[in-house]
Protein backbone atom coordinates (compact mmCIF):
# COMPACT_ATOMS: atom_id res chain seq x y z
CA UNK A 1 0.00 0.00 0.00
CA UNK A 2 1.37 3.39 -1.02
CA UNK A 3 2.40 5.86 1.67
CA UNK A 4 0.05 8.22 -0.14
CA UNK A 5 -1.75 8.64 -3.44
CA UNK A 6 -2.31 12.08 -4.88
CA UNK A 7 -0.32 15.28 -4.50
CA UNK A 8 2.25 15.61 -1.76
CA UNK A 9 3.71 19.06 -1.17
CA UNK A 10 7.48 19.49 -1.12
CA UNK A 11 7.01 22.18 1.47
CA UNK A 12 9.23 25.24 1.82
CA UNK A 13 11.06 26.06 5.03
CA UNK A 14 10.12 29.61 6.09
CA UNK A 15 12.81 31.79 7.61
CA UNK A 16 12.66 34.95 9.68
CA UNK A 17 14.54 38.03 8.48
CA UNK A 18 17.50 37.02 10.67
CA UNK A 19 17.55 33.63 8.92
CA UNK A 20 16.18 31.48 11.73
CA UNK A 21 13.58 28.80 10.97
CA UNK A 22 10.14 30.38 11.40
CA UNK A 23 8.22 27.57 13.07
CA UNK A 24 5.08 29.65 13.58
CA UNK A 25 4.92 30.32 9.84
CA UNK A 26 5.69 26.67 9.08
CA UNK A 27 2.70 25.74 11.21
CA UNK A 28 0.49 28.16 9.30
CA UNK A 29 1.43 26.80 5.89
CA UNK A 30 1.01 23.22 7.10
CA UNK A 31 -2.53 24.06 8.19
CA UNK A 32 -3.17 25.77 4.85
CA UNK A 33 -2.00 22.68 3.00
CA UNK A 34 -4.18 20.30 5.00
CA UNK A 35 -7.23 22.56 4.66
CA UNK A 36 -6.79 22.62 0.89
CA UNK A 37 -6.58 18.90 0.26
CA UNK A 38 -2.87 18.11 0.13
CA UNK A 39 -2.37 14.36 0.42
CA UNK A 40 1.03 14.38 2.14
CA UNK A 41 3.64 16.76 3.58
CA UNK A 42 7.22 16.20 2.47
CA UNK A 43 9.48 18.10 4.87
CA UNK A 44 13.18 18.90 4.44
CA UNK A 45 13.47 18.14 0.77
CA UNK A 46 15.13 20.22 -1.93
CA UNK A 47 12.34 22.80 -1.82
CA UNK A 48 12.73 22.97 1.95
CA UNK A 49 16.37 24.10 1.59
CA UNK A 50 17.52 21.08 3.58
CA UNK A 51 21.05 21.49 2.26
CA UNK A 52 21.47 24.72 4.24
CA UNK A 53 19.85 23.51 7.45
CA UNK A 54 22.04 22.38 10.33
CA UNK A 55 21.42 18.81 11.51
CA UNK A 56 19.67 20.26 14.58
CA UNK A 57 17.38 22.46 12.45
CA UNK A 58 16.75 19.63 10.01
CA UNK A 59 15.60 17.30 12.75
CA UNK A 60 13.61 19.97 14.57
CA UNK A 61 11.70 20.76 11.36
CA UNK A 62 10.81 17.08 10.97
CA UNK A 63 9.78 16.75 14.60
CA UNK A 64 7.70 19.93 14.50
CA UNK A 65 5.93 18.86 11.31
CA UNK A 66 5.10 15.39 12.61
CA UNK A 67 3.64 16.86 15.79
CA UNK A 68 1.75 19.62 13.95
CA UNK A 69 0.21 17.28 11.38
CA UNK A 70 -0.66 14.77 14.12
CA UNK A 71 -1.44 11.89 11.73
CA UNK A 72 -4.05 13.83 9.75
CA UNK A 73 -2.09 13.07 6.56
CA UNK A 74 1.24 11.26 6.05
CA UNK A 75 4.47 13.09 6.79
CA UNK A 76 7.47 12.04 4.72
CA UNK A 77 10.84 13.22 6.00
CA UNK A 78 13.72 14.01 3.71
CA UNK A 79 16.68 12.28 5.34
CA UNK A 80 19.03 11.66 2.43
CA UNK A 81 22.69 12.62 2.42
CA UNK A 82 25.86 11.98 0.44
CA UNK A 83 27.16 10.36 3.62
CA UNK A 84 25.58 6.99 4.34
CA UNK A 85 26.28 7.39 8.05
CA UNK A 86 24.53 10.77 8.14
CA UNK A 87 21.54 9.45 6.21
CA UNK A 88 21.20 6.58 8.69
CA UNK A 89 21.37 8.99 11.62
CA UNK A 90 18.74 11.36 10.20
CA UNK A 91 16.50 8.45 9.20
CA UNK A 92 16.59 6.85 12.64
CA UNK A 93 15.78 10.15 14.27
CA UNK A 94 12.87 10.82 11.90
CA UNK A 95 11.48 7.37 12.63
CA UNK A 96 11.69 8.03 16.38
CA UNK A 97 9.64 11.23 15.91
CA UNK A 98 6.81 9.34 14.21
CA UNK A 99 7.36 10.15 10.53
CA UNK A 100 5.26 8.01 8.19
CA UNK A 101 7.94 7.55 5.55
CA UNK A 102 11.32 8.74 4.32
CA UNK A 103 12.53 10.40 1.14
CA UNK A 104 16.14 9.52 0.30
CA UNK A 105 17.91 11.54 -2.37
CA UNK A 106 20.77 10.00 -4.31
CA UNK A 107 24.19 10.83 -2.85
CA UNK A 108 25.30 14.12 -4.36
CA UNK A 109 28.80 15.37 -5.20
CA UNK A 110 30.58 12.05 -4.58
CA UNK A 111 28.42 10.45 -7.33
CA UNK A 112 28.25 6.80 -6.34
CA UNK A 113 28.35 4.01 -8.91
CA UNK A 114 25.22 1.89 -9.34
CA UNK A 115 26.82 -0.67 -7.03
CA UNK A 116 27.43 2.11 -4.53
CA UNK A 117 23.82 3.28 -4.78
CA UNK A 118 22.56 -0.21 -4.01
CA UNK A 119 24.89 -0.48 -1.01
CA UNK A 120 23.99 3.02 0.25
CA UNK A 121 20.21 2.72 -0.01
CA UNK A 122 20.22 -0.82 1.36
CA UNK A 123 22.22 0.24 4.42
CA UNK A 124 19.90 3.14 5.17
CA UNK A 125 16.76 1.08 4.59
CA UNK A 126 18.01 -1.70 6.86
CA UNK A 127 18.51 0.79 9.69
CA UNK A 128 14.80 1.66 9.94
CA UNK A 129 11.38 0.08 9.58
CA UNK A 130 9.73 2.94 7.70
CA UNK A 131 8.71 2.78 4.03
CA UNK A 132 11.17 4.62 1.81
CA UNK A 133 10.78 6.62 -1.39
CA UNK A 134 14.00 7.10 -3.34
CA UNK A 135 14.51 10.50 -4.95
CA UNK A 136 16.14 10.51 -8.36
CA UNK A 137 17.11 14.01 -9.48
CA UNK A 138 20.31 13.67 -11.53
CA UNK A 139 20.22 17.30 -12.66
CA UNK A 140 20.96 18.35 -9.08
CA UNK A 141 23.03 15.43 -7.81
CA UNK A 142 25.02 14.38 -10.88
CA UNK A 143 23.92 10.80 -10.17
CA UNK A 144 21.17 8.84 -11.92
CA UNK A 145 19.46 5.75 -10.49
CA UNK A 146 19.23 3.47 -13.51
CA UNK A 147 15.99 1.51 -13.94
CA UNK A 148 17.68 -1.87 -13.34
CA UNK A 149 19.22 -0.55 -10.13
CA UNK A 150 15.85 0.63 -8.91
CA UNK A 151 14.25 -2.69 -9.85
CA UNK A 152 16.94 -4.53 -7.88
CA UNK A 153 16.40 -2.38 -4.80
CA UNK A 154 12.62 -2.71 -4.86
CA UNK A 155 12.90 -6.48 -5.24
CA UNK A 156 15.57 -7.05 -2.59
CA UNK A 157 14.78 -4.42 0.08
CA UNK A 158 11.30 -4.74 1.55
CA UNK A 159 10.87 -1.18 2.77
CA UNK A 160 12.09 0.54 -0.40
CA UNK A 161 8.67 0.98 -1.93
CA UNK A 162 8.73 4.00 -4.21
CA UNK A 163 10.56 6.57 -6.27
CA UNK A 164 10.22 10.28 -6.84
CA UNK A 165 11.37 10.46 -10.45
CA UNK A 166 12.71 13.88 -11.42
CA UNK A 167 15.02 12.87 -14.25
CA UNK A 168 12.59 14.32 -16.78
CA UNK A 169 13.25 11.24 -18.92
CA UNK A 170 9.89 9.66 -19.71
CA UNK A 171 11.55 6.70 -21.47
CA UNK A 172 13.51 5.94 -18.29
CA UNK A 173 10.33 6.16 -16.23
CA UNK A 174 8.58 3.74 -18.57
CA UNK A 175 11.48 1.32 -18.25
CA UNK A 176 11.26 1.53 -14.44
CA UNK A 177 7.64 0.43 -14.58
CA UNK A 178 8.45 -2.32 -17.07
CA UNK A 179 11.34 -3.75 -15.06
CA UNK A 180 9.48 -3.60 -11.75
CA UNK A 181 6.26 -4.95 -13.22
CA UNK A 182 4.61 -1.83 -11.82
CA UNK A 183 5.42 -3.07 -8.31
CA UNK A 184 6.60 0.35 -7.18
CA UNK A 185 4.94 3.55 -6.02
CA UNK A 186 5.90 6.02 -8.72
CA UNK A 187 5.68 9.76 -8.07
CA UNK A 188 6.42 12.47 -10.55
CA UNK A 189 9.15 14.80 -9.32
CA UNK A 190 8.35 17.27 -12.10
CA UNK A 191 5.12 19.28 -11.95
CA UNK A 192 4.97 19.58 -15.73
CA UNK A 193 4.92 15.76 -16.08
CA UNK A 194 2.18 14.75 -13.63
CA UNK A 195 -0.20 13.40 -16.27
CA UNK A 196 2.48 11.57 -18.32
CA UNK A 197 3.76 9.86 -15.17
CA UNK A 198 0.23 8.92 -14.08
CA UNK A 199 -0.34 7.41 -17.53
CA UNK A 200 2.54 5.01 -16.83
CA UNK A 201 0.97 3.83 -13.58
CA UNK A 202 2.09 6.60 -11.25
CA UNK A 203 0.56 7.15 -7.82
CA UNK A 204 0.88 10.92 -7.80
CA UNK A 205 3.33 13.78 -7.53
CA UNK A 206 5.69 15.28 -4.97
CA UNK A 207 5.09 18.85 -5.94
CA UNK A 208 6.52 22.34 -5.78
CA UNK A 209 3.36 23.81 -7.33
CA UNK A 210 1.34 22.45 -4.40
CA UNK A 211 2.88 25.12 -2.16
CA UNK A 212 0.68 27.72 -3.88
CA UNK A 213 -1.99 25.58 -5.55
CA UNK A 214 -2.60 22.57 -3.28
CA UNK A 215 -6.20 21.92 -4.32
CA UNK A 216 -5.48 22.28 -8.01
CA UNK A 217 -2.50 19.93 -7.87
CA UNK A 218 -4.49 17.42 -5.84
CA UNK A 219 -7.27 17.63 -8.42
CA UNK A 220 -4.91 16.92 -11.34
CA UNK A 221 -4.08 13.59 -9.74
CA UNK A 222 -7.53 12.78 -8.36
CA UNK A 223 -9.26 13.40 -11.67
CA UNK A 224 -6.82 11.12 -13.48
CA UNK A 225 -7.09 8.32 -10.94
CA UNK A 226 -10.89 8.54 -11.06
CA UNK A 227 -10.90 8.20 -14.84
CA UNK A 228 -11.38 11.84 -15.83
CA UNK A 229 -8.24 11.98 -17.94
CA UNK A 230 -9.45 14.94 -20.00
CA UNK A 231 -10.19 16.95 -16.87
CA UNK A 232 -6.82 16.06 -15.44
CA UNK A 233 -5.01 17.05 -18.63
CA UNK A 234 -6.93 20.30 -18.83
CA UNK A 235 -5.74 21.31 -15.36
CA UNK A 236 -2.18 20.19 -16.11
CA UNK A 237 -2.08 22.44 -19.17
CA UNK A 238 -3.89 25.33 -17.47
CA UNK A 239 -1.17 25.62 -14.83
CA UNK A 240 1.75 24.92 -17.16
CA UNK A 241 2.70 28.63 -17.49
CA UNK A 242 2.89 28.89 -13.68
CA UNK A 243 4.92 25.68 -13.47
CA UNK A 244 7.34 26.93 -16.11
CA UNK A 245 7.73 30.24 -14.26
CA UNK A 246 8.36 28.37 -11.00
CA UNK A 247 11.38 26.71 -12.60
CA UNK A 248 12.79 29.62 -14.63
CA UNK A 249 15.43 29.88 -11.88
CA UNK A 250 16.69 27.13 -9.63
CA UNK A 251 14.12 25.78 -7.16
CA UNK A 252 13.20 26.99 -4.52
CA UNK A 253 14.02 30.59 -5.51
CA UNK A 254 10.81 31.12 -7.56
CA UNK A 255 8.41 29.28 -5.24
CA UNK A 256 9.51 31.33 -2.25
CA UNK A 257 9.16 34.50 -4.34
CA UNK A 258 5.69 33.41 -5.43
CA UNK A 259 4.61 32.70 -1.86
CA UNK A 260 5.89 36.07 -0.68
CA UNK A 261 4.16 37.86 -3.56
CA UNK A 262 0.91 36.07 -2.66
CA UNK A 263 1.16 37.10 0.99
CA UNK A 264 2.34 33.90 2.67
CA UNK A 265 5.35 35.68 4.17
CA UNK A 266 7.79 32.77 4.11
CA UNK A 267 10.82 35.02 4.32
CA UNK A 268 14.18 34.99 2.58
CA UNK A 269 16.39 32.31 1.09
CA UNK A 270 19.59 31.11 2.65
CA UNK A 271 22.77 31.63 0.67
CA UNK A 272 24.04 30.54 -1.74
CA UNK A 273 20.48 30.99 -3.05
CA UNK A 274 19.73 34.62 -3.81
CA UNK A 275 16.76 36.83 -4.68
CA UNK A 276 15.09 36.26 -8.03
CA UNK A 277 16.14 38.35 -11.02
CA UNK A 278 13.62 41.20 -11.63
CA UNK A 279 12.72 40.08 -15.16
CA UNK A 280 12.01 36.55 -13.97
CA UNK A 281 10.03 37.86 -11.00
CA UNK A 282 7.88 39.88 -13.42
CA UNK A 283 7.30 36.77 -15.53
CA UNK A 284 6.33 34.83 -12.41
CA UNK A 285 3.94 37.52 -11.19
CA UNK A 286 2.23 37.66 -14.60
CA UNK A 287 1.78 33.88 -14.63
CA UNK A 288 0.34 33.95 -11.11
CA UNK A 289 -2.13 36.70 -12.01
CA UNK A 290 -3.18 35.04 -15.26
CA UNK A 291 -3.90 31.81 -13.35
CA UNK A 292 -5.74 33.52 -10.48
CA UNK A 293 -2.97 32.67 -8.01
CA UNK A 294 -1.94 36.25 -7.22
CA UNK A 295 -3.25 35.96 -3.67
CA UNK A 296 -3.86 33.24 -1.09
CA UNK A 297 -7.04 31.36 -2.00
Amino acid sequence: MAIFKGAGVAIVTPFTENMEVDYEKLGEIIEYQIANGTDSIIICGTTGEASTLSHEEHLECIKYTVEKVNKRIPVIAGTGSNSTETAIYLSKEAESYGADGLLLVTPYYNKATQKGLIAHFTAVANSVNLPIILYNVPGRTGCNILPQTLATLVKEVDNIVGVKEASGNIAQIAEIMQLTGGNIDLYSGCDEMIVPVLSLGGSGVISVLSNIAPKQTHDIVEKYLEGDTKGSLSLQLEYLPVINALFCEVNPIPIKKAMNLMGFGVGPLRMPLTEMEPANADRLWKALKDSGLDKIN
